[in-house]
């Protein structure tokens, strides 16, 4: 059978994202590295620019802003970006994964429902980070939106009085689980997914589980499936959720089967978590991967089996070579030497050591900067507070 004709049509198929963008310090093992473009609102967007999706992004800041970004956010007089500082440590646990403590430094003013507009999208995503979404945003994005994606992040995340450590909450107590039934599909990731009853809420939504090097897990209400990874080398696990999430959508928006659409999200994400910051794709290997979901697509042309069905939640023959395939075009060399030179050094480098801004100012890559940016005391590299 076709698509639904009463959808529209993939190149007319919008996409509306709502979630701050950050700024993010990286400190490892107490010394500060570098700050980067935060915010999941970031990282899905430059998974969306690669993939050349039509979007429209809303995002608060402060005139503290830093970066030069594709969509221009909303610029809240008076107010400060929402600021966060990473800390993690150089060794990692037995699956390979560094350990890291968020803390939210600066936060700037929420979206609100008249933050978003009155037009109609057939994908809305609510991915915010530092609280910045409320109820009423996500009421308003169901009402506007066709199907919505949101990350768990952006509901049970609550900030300590004290020095915003990022805590927790149940999704029963954070005052959105009422929605629930309304939301296509809720992402989280296997550390968030303990704060709510995957079992019951599958019943409610499609429930998506990222889990590192061992892939992710699709949950609705009559199955499940697991989709494999993509083996990496973790560097910086910032982004990696969101940069899954972008490539999950990406691969809905290009009509392909939720499993498909997983295993690109899986992609995007082992490509986030190799590099500090916002990977520069390289053109090639963005090629490479749209010519897989083309043909991917083309032959799923018939997945659909019947016409109120908006996705195909099973596997469909040939899953594993479009694994093999995507796997492939990943191995194609995705940054120059010089970008590479920001994976996590064994010690500070010298730039780090000299305390220089080695980056332009207005730029989306990572860059260092000096002490005084800082709201709570951070050891620098010569120990000094």
């Amino acid at each position: 059978m076709g698509r639904d004709p009463n959808l529209p049509s993939p190149t007319t198929r919008r996409c509306l994202i709502a979630g701050n963008y950050c700024h993010d310090v990286l400190i490892r093992d107490g010394v500060v590295l570098a700050e980067t473009l935060g915010g999941a609102a970031s990282f899905i967007s430059n998974v969306f620019d690669g993939l050349s999706l039509n979007y429209t992004l809303v995002s608060k800041v402060g005139s503290d802003f830093s970066y030069s970004v594709h969509r221009d956010p909303i610029a809240v007089p008076n107010c400060r970006t929402t600021l966060f500082h990473a800390h993690f440590d150089s060794s990692v646990d037995g699956e390979g994964q560094h350990d890291r403590v968020l803390k939210r430094v600066n936060a700037c003013d929420p979206i609100t429902p008249s933050d978003l507009p009155d037009s109609r999208f057939d994908f809305g995503m609510a991915v915010g980070v530092g609280g910045e979404i409320t109820v009423e945003t996500v009421e308003k994005l169901v009402d506007i939106c066709n199907t919505v994606f949101v990350d768990i992040q952006a509901l049970i995340r609550a900030f300590d009085g004290v020095d915003g450590t990022v805590k927790l909450v149940g999704l029963k107590e954070s005052g959105f689980f009422h929605l629930l039934p309304r939301i296509g599909f809720l992402k989280a990731s296997a550390e968030e997914a303990l704060f709510m009853d995957v079992e019951e809420v599958r019943k409610l939504c499609c429930v998506v589980v990222t889990n590192g090097k061992r892939g992710c897990s699709v949950y609705w209400r009559d199955g499940e499936v697991e989709v494999g990874p993509f083996p990496t080398n973790q560097v910086d696990p910032t982004g990696a959720g969101d940069s899954f999430l972008g490539g999950f959508v990406a691969g809905l928006v290009n009509g392909l089967a939720v499993p498909d659409a997983a295993l690109l999200g899986n992609l995007f994400g082992s490509l986030a978590v190799g590099h500090i910051g916002l990977l520069k794709f390289d053109l090639r290997l963005l090629q490479r991967v749209q010519e897989e979901v083309q043909k991917r697509k083309v032959q799923c042309v018939s997945c659909h089996e019947r016409k109120d069905e908006k996705f195909r939640f099973t596997n469909v023959a040939g899953h594993e070579q479009f694994h093999t395939s995507l796997g492939a075009a990943k191995q194609i060399p995705r940054c120059l030497p010089r970008d590479c030179e920001w994976d996590l050094p064994s010690s500070p480098s010298r730039a780090v050591e000299q305390g220089l801004n080695i980056l332009p100012h207005f730029t989306t890559q990572p860059k260092l900067l000096p002490d005084s940016i800082y709201e709570e005391p951070i050891q620098t590299v010569d120990g000094k507070p």
